[in-house]
């Protein structure tokens, strides 16, 4: 049946007079749980499914879609996204231009050890109630957080150049979380990272990251937070852990390298870079030990796929070499610009929405140093952790970053406490004065689940692989 209607939709496009289509036929299952302070508040489990068709007609982009899975409605809907495409080319200013691409054919799925959606809900549920109460047994909490949340996703893409594609892909993550407050001050610890933690895995992932483990520790930290300073307003050095460093490249070096952001056809939600054409290839982004990619490939990474909306195969590529900006995430219309082909970027948030570029897991090559060691080399500075809510301007410049928490650090160890930590300065040069980053035995791929771009907004899966890295003369504060 699924081959049946792509194909009912590709016929239709192309008869219609479309010089191009692709379609995008999704099955999608959710879950979530939520416990708050010992009570189930949230139980959801959903599924949606749906087509996605874009067409190419006279030069110019149409795409429509629909949610009922009949011959005919399929045939409405691919005859309405060319018509959308040829009332959309009365406006054009240029035609559209593919780069070249040979039929792809294959298929894709996660590897999972065990299924979330065959694990019983009530072990799930359980879970979470063990750990809310481990963290109530900790004295001065005043909320109690955890979450649980899968999606599965099946996809059937094909396209007119004869490509078909199936994936299956699974997302699954969680985050626990404890508050405190005490006299009108509030301290909040979560795990694991910035307030969870997810990956392409099965629920082998939620049992490799041991919640009951880590229960009290986060519950008495934010009892303690409670009770600590302010940081301090000062320059100093900083080093942040892997969850903080991952959201610094999600800000600085993932959205602003996105092709679209730099040509101006998609500037919605803080859209637009610094990283302008005459940039690449000549740019200091950073100093000779920064090495980013984008790599979509990694086992287990929230960003990994087989192939992009577009047919595309998942890829590796180098955004930054040595420090020097030398690489965007592109679609197979914008690689055009710029005499590439398309690195495999092109992502929807569902059957419903057009595909845009998108971040896949973009990767902060791993140094050499043992974390200890750095502490122990850092005279004086802060060791910052858990990444709370970044700033930045439409440009992707000025930058700002909160952490849960802080340490001081004085002669090479961590000494106070501090909470609502936070650091500031122009993107390019905190990345600039990147002296040290610690080694792949500190390296994790950090999942995103919640990055929005678009108008309306989707919201996408993404990683970034990241290790604990230090920044000198980094400004401290407000």
């Amino acid at each position: 049946m699924d081959k049946e209607l792509v194909q009912k939709a590709l016929n239709t496009a192309k008869l219609k007079g479309a010089s191009y289509a692709d379609v995008r036929l999704v099955y999608n299952v959710t879950e979530r749980i939520v416990v708050k302070n010992g009570q189930v508040e949230a139980l959801k489990r959903d599924e949606d499914s749906g087509m996605g068709i874009r067409v190419i007609a006279n030069g110019a982009w149409g795409f429509a879609a629909t949610s009922r899975l009949t011959k005919d409605e399929i045939v409405k809907t691919a005859a309405l996204a060319v018509r959308i495409a040829k009332a959309s080319a009365t406006l054009k200013k240029n035609d559209v231009i593919l780069d070249s691409k040979e039929k792809t054919v294959g298929n894709y799925q996660t590897k999972l050890i065990k299924d979330p959606f065959l694990i019983p809900i009530e072990e799930k549920i359980n879970l979470l109630i063990q750990v809310d109460d481990i963290m109530r047994k900790v004295k001065g909490v005043s909320l109690r957080e955890s979450e649980l949340s899968f999606t599965k996703k099946h996809q059937v893409f094909a396209a007119s150049d004869d490509s078909y594609i199936e994936q299956i892909i699974c997302y699954c993550g969680g985050v626990i979380v404890a508050t405190a407050i005490k006299g009108g001050i509030t301290g909040e610890r979560s795990y694991p990272g910035m307030r969870g933690h997810y990956k392409t895995m099965g629920y082998e992932f939620i049992e490799s990251l041991k919640f009951l483990d880590h229960a009290q520790r986060v519950a008495e930290e934010a009892v303690a937070l409670t009770y600590a300073r302010e940081c301090p307003e000062i320059e100093t050095t900083v080093i942040c852990d892997g969850s903080m460093t991952a959201i610094q490249i999600h800000e600085t070096i993932g959205h602003p390298s996105e092709l679209d952001r730099v040509l101006g056809t998609e500037v919605s939600l803080a859209g637009k870079s610094h990283l302008t054409l005459d940039k690449l290839n000549k740019f200091r982004m950073g100093s000779e030990i920064v090495n980013i990619t984008a790599d979509a490939t990694i086992e287990g990474g929230l960003g990994s796929f087989g192939y992009d909306d577009e047919g595309v195969p998942a890829q590796k590529t180098y955004l930054i070499k040595d420090g020097i900006f030398c690489g965007y995430l592109t679609s197979r219309e914008t690689a055009v610009v710029i005499g590439q082909k398309s690195n495999g970027a092109m992502r929807a948030d569902s059957w419903a929405s057009i595909p845009l570029i998108r971040m896949t897991n973009i990767n902060l090559l791993p140094g050499t140093w043992k974390l200890e060691d750095l502490i122990a080399d850092t005279d004086e500075g802060i060791y910052l952790e858990s990444a709370g809510s970044p700033s930045i301007d439409d440009m992707r410049l000025n930058y700002h970053i909160s952490a849960e928490i802080g340490w001081l650090i004085k002669n090479g160890k961590k000494t106070e406490m501090v909470r609502r930590p936070s650091y500031s300065g122009i993107s390019y040069e905190i990345w600039r004065n990147c002296d040290a980053i610690c080694s792949e035995d500190h390296w994790e791929v950090w999942g995103v689940p919640n990055c929005g771009k678009g108008d309306p907004m989707q919201v996408m899966y993404v990683g970034h692989g990241a290790a604990p890295a230090r920044f000198r003369n980094i400004k401290l504060g407000k």
